[in-house]
Formats: structure tokens, C-alpha cells, sequence
């Protein structure tokens, strides 16, 4: 609810500041006196886009403050959605500067009008004979009806699997998609992939073939180099061997005579051993070394065909065509079982829309339970509301789509006059008329579901003493509930009121200010006594207030 309200520097405004209280409250003023100021300003709170002419004073910034207790309205949710700090008593304000820009605020962290707007639409319903637009939204009335028929849950739980629904057939229609594409390009697809695959690939094989053809294609040379380099180690006469047996016995000679030569004779010992291997190796690699023409010619056309298959696919690597090949198997293999997958969801889907019409028809059933409590509700309300005439037709048509909220379409008929046609009520009503149908609505809703607090803004204008009696009961009896605000001309209506505020405008300095002001119970009597008889009071006048106000 509203507990407070600051206001600086707004149209007539220079600087305002009350607290409200829950229950009845009402507002009364002379025509002029800016009771429209203080809707403006409220309306700022609550998300309108505000302008440069808005302040009173151009060299200084407006400033529109209001408190709420929000303990009852379950934001939570909304505030973490939004990325709202939650308080208990949260303080919105707005701040337009001189330069005409604007600023909001929730809780002291900076916000956008989207999120104000949201987060008003929770907290205060302004309403006015002009602004019965809700009436007519088949949205509304369907939470009319739900609040009757207690679906709230049922609702909660439809929104659920028709989430998941349109996420499936989301599902659906990509797999069905990708199937209409995937055929086209299949084949291609499977001849790439078995192109690959009949090669055999493997990582670095290029290079090992590379090296072996190398091998292959240079025998007679590598051969002849071999069997040189093993004659030069072992040639009888002038081989290194025999060369080296000699150096190792001339330094044996050296060593009898002196230990000083032991290492030279250790070293060359060693390279006699490293000689000998050297020349076994030499021997192995002329023996296993063979033309082999066939395998030649074979590894020559692996050569030929992987390059060929790189260029073909414009890569530099056999790896790389390891990676194609991968893709391709993804594809060709999701291409094979998609049929199995597009049975899959579409089982899938067939499970949740069983789920989704189970829901919808308890809904429906409960809406068509609650749907004559209403009718009879409402025309109770407007026959005491001056509408004796006033009947309902409501009713429910089976749609073959899931909506949002069910799979209802809601046909919300109004007659005004006895024997008259039945008519969607912006065809039907009169602007009057939608001001009490509005009422009588917002009254029924206030038993069964926490509305945010409501402004009736001069919804009264234009009905008699007697109707103003029961518009004042009505909201009465909706203040248990909620906080209720009434702007009114009629003095039946004002007395009914737990609080009282009057508008009122004075010059000061000659500059002319709009004020609010809480009434005590003698301010009251008089503001009532004006309201019935004019700014000359008469005794009559107030005693009539006092006996409106017992």
C-alpha cells in the first residue's frame, strides 16, 4: 500500500509531504484546486514519461517520492527478475532535471521506465471514468473469471507444459528443417565420406609415406653408397679398420713402457668396438635393402591421392581430412537418424499435448462453474448501482489452439436495458456505465485475489445522492481488503471515508501553490458542509454533514 508521498518543485507544487493509511481514503477539493496535479505526479511514479514543463521552478530539479508497504504482494520474483534490491517499505523516485531529462530510482538503484512501469502496474491502479480500457481486454475479464473459479494453480501448471510444448514443436520444426535440407546434400555427403574412409587415413602418414617413397626410388643409389662406405672400413690393404688395428698395437707398445698412454689406448679401443657395429649396421641395411617396384608404384599413388583429396577439400594436412571425415560421419549419420528422432518428439509432443488438454479442460470446467456466480454478482451490484436492467451474457467457446491461458475463447456480452441486444461491452456501455461495471468488478475481485491499491478518480460524476451511497458503500467494504482511494465531488461518498485529505490552492507572494492536508473530524464537518451548501455555511448544511459523517 501507499504510506507516504513527497513532492518538489511539480506544477503547482513547491513542496508537498504526507503519509497515508490503509482503509478508506478520500480526496476532495474545488474544481481547479490540482487534484490532476496529484495524479500527475503519481502517474510519474508509476512509469509516464515525464516532461520539462512539469516543473514549477526551471532552475531546480523536481523530485516525486513515494513509499509502499509491499509485505502483502508477493514481488519477490518481480524484484529478482528485474535485479531489484526487495525492501519491505520500498521508496520509488523520480527526478526530473532542468535539462528535461529524467531519472527513476527503486531503492536507490537507477531503473528503466520499463521496469517502473512493471513494477507500478503491482503497486497502484489509477482509475477514472475514461480509462475503463481494461473492461474490454479479454485478459481481464479472463482474470475476473479465474478469480472466481479459483484456476490459479491449474494456470500456473498449463503455463508450464505450454512452455515445454512450443519448445518441442520448436524442436520439431528444426529437425523437420534440417531433414528437407539434409536429403539434398546426403548423397554428396555419403560419397565424401566413402571417399575418405576407402583411404584409410592416419595421423602423419604423409610424411612416413613421403619418406619411404624416398627410399623406394633411390635403392641402386643407397645401395652403391653402403657398399662403398663398407669397403673404405674393410678394404684389406688400405682399409680404416686395418689402419686402426695398427694405431691400437703401436700405442700397446707405447703403454708397456708407460701408463701415461693408457687412455689414448682406451680411446681408440673404443672406436675399434664403435668400428666393428658401424660395419654390421652397414651390412644389415645391404641385406634388407631390395627394389620393390610394386610397393614403389603403390605408395607413389597413396601420395598422389592424398594430395589430390587436400586440394579437393583446399586443407594442408591428412589431419585436417581426419577432422573432415569426422564431419562428414556427424552428418550423414544425423542425416540416417533423423526420421528416428523427428518420431521421438513428435511422441514427445503427443505426451505433453495430452497433459496440456487435461489442464485446459479443468479449467474450462472450473471457468463455467464460476461464470453464473459472476453474472449473478455483477448484476446484483448494478441494479444497486442505478442499473436495474443490467444483464451478462458470458460464455465459453472451445478454441482448437492452446492460448496462453487455456484453450478458451470468451465471448463477455452486456445489455443495459430490458429486452435490449446483447453486445461486447464497448458497443454496449456508456462511459457511465463502464465506471459502475468497472466498480462492481474491481469489488468482486477484492474478495479473492490482493489487488494493488486503487484510485477511483471522480468515478462518481453525473449519478445521484442515493447511487453515490451505495458507489461509497462498495468501496467501503473493498478497504477491508485493500487500500482504496476515492477523488470526489459528492459528499455522501466523502463521508464514508476512514481519512480524509483536501486539495486546496493559496497564493503565497503572489505566486499561487497547490497544498494537501489530512482533515481532523471538525475540518471534515466543514469540508462536508461546503460540499453540500457552498463556502456559506449554514447551520442546516452542518448539521446534514454531521449526520452523514455518524
Amino acid at each position: 500500500m501507499l504510506t507516504g508521498l513527497t513532492i518538489k518543485n511539480y506544477a503547482l507544487i513547491d513542496h508537498l509531504q504526507v503519509n497515508f493509511n490503509d482503509g478508506f481514503s478520500i480526496i476532495t477539493g474545488e474544481t481547479g484546486a490540482g487534484k490532476s496535479i496529484l495524479l500527475g505526479g503519481l502517474s510519474l511514479i508509476l512509469g509516464k514519461r515525464a516532461d520539462l514543463s512539469s516543473l514549477r521552478n526551471t532552475d531546480g530539479k523536481c523530485i516525486i517520492e513515494a513509499t509502499f508497504d509491499i509485505t502483502k504482494y508477493k514481488l519477490k520474483p518481480l524484484f529478482k527478475a528485474e535485479d531489484l534490491d526487495y525492501e519491505i517499505h520500498t521508496i520509488i523516485r523520480r527526478e526530473i532535471l532542468p535539462s528535461g531529462k529524467s531519472r527513476a530510482f527503486v531503492n536507490d538503484s537507477p531503473v528503466n521506465l520499463s521496469s517502473l512501469q512493471l513494477l507500478g502496474s503491482h503497486l497502484i491502479d489509477i482509475h477514472s471514468q475514461h480509462e475503463t480500457l481494461q473492461l474490454v481486454d479479454d485478459a481481464f475479464q479472463f482474470q475476473v473469471i479465474d478469480a472466481l473459479a479459483k484456476t490459479e494453480t491449474n494456470l500456473e501448471t498449463y503455463a508450464l507444459h505450454l512452455k515445454a510444448y512450443k519448445t518441442l514443436q520448436n524442436q520439431l520444426k528444426v529437425l523437420q528443417q534440417f531433414q528437407a535440407e539434409a536429403i539434398k546434400e546426403h548423397d554428396y555427403n555419403l560419397f565424401l565420406l566413402n571417399e575418405l574412409v576407402a583411404v584409410n587415413l592416419k595421423e602423419n602418414e604423409l610424411q612416413t609415406l613421403e619418406e619411404e617413397y624416398d627410399m623406394l626410388s633411390n635403392v641402386e643409389v643407397i645401395q652403391l653408397k653402403l657398399e662403398e662406405a663398407n669397403n673404405l672400413l674393410t678394404e684389406e690393404q688400405m682399409g680404416v679398420l686395418k689402419s686402426l688395428r695398427e694405431v691400437k698395437s703401436a700405442i700397446e707398445k707405447l703403454v708397456s713402457i708407460s701408463a701415461l698412454y693408457q687412455d689414448l689406448l682406451d680411446r681408440v679401443t673404443g672406436n675399434l668396438i664403435e668400428l666393428d657395429d658401424v660395419i654390421v649396421d652397414l651390412e644389415r641395411h645391404q641385406d634388407s635393402l631390395d627394389a620393390n617396384p610394386n610397393r614403389l608404384e603403390e605408395v607413389g599413388a597413396k601420395l598422389t591421392l592424398l594430395n589430390d583429396l587436400m586440394k579437393k577439400h583446399v586443407v594442408q594436412s591428412v589431419s585436417e581430412l581426419i577432422t573432415i571425415q569426422t564431419q562428414l560421419t556427424d552428418k550423414v549419420e544425423a542425416t540416417e537418424n533423423v526420421d528416428q528422432n523427428i518420431i521421438a518428439k513428435q511422441k514427445e509432443i503427443e505426451v505433453i499435448t495430452t497433459l496440456l488438454n487435461k489442464e485446459a479442460t479443468t479449467i474450462t470446467d472450473k471457468r463455467n462453474t464460476a461464470i453464473p456466480d459472476l453474472k449473478k454478482q455483477l448484476e446484483y451490484i448494478l441494479s444497486n448501482l442505478g442499473m436495474p436492467n443490467a444483464q451478462f451474457n458470458i460464455g465459453l467457446q472451445a478454441s482448437e489452439s492452446f492460448l496462453f491461458n487455456g484453450k478458451d475463447e470468451l465471448s463477455f456480452l452486456f445489455s443495459a436495458n430490458k429486452g435490449g441486444q446483447f453486445n461486447p461491452l464497448k458497443k454496449a456501455a456508456s462511459g457511465g456505465e463502464m465506471s459502475r461495471i468497472m466498480l462492481a468488478i474491481k469489488y468482486i475481485l477484492s474478495k479473492y485475489i490482493k489487488l494493488p491499491t486503487i484510485m477511483f478518480d471522480e468515478i462518481d460524476t453525473g449519478v445521484s445522492g442515493e447511487i453515490s451511497n451505495k458507489m461509497a458503500d462498495i468501496m467501503s467494504q473493498m478497504s477491508t481488503k485493500m487500500q482504496v482511494f476515492s477523488i470526489t465531488h459528492l459528499p455522501q461518498i466523502a463521508a464514508k471515508g476512514n481519512t480524509h485529505y483536501k486539495v486546496y490552492k493559496e497564493d503565497v507572494k503572489e505566486v499561487t501553490t497547490t497544498n494537501l492536508v489530512q482533515l481532523n473530524h471538525d475540518d471534515r464537518i466543514v469540508e462536508l458542509a461546503q460540499m453540500l451548501g457552498g463556502t456559506q455555511l449554514s447551520e442546516s448544511a452542518i448539521a446534514h454533514a454531521k449526520q452523514l459523517l455518524s
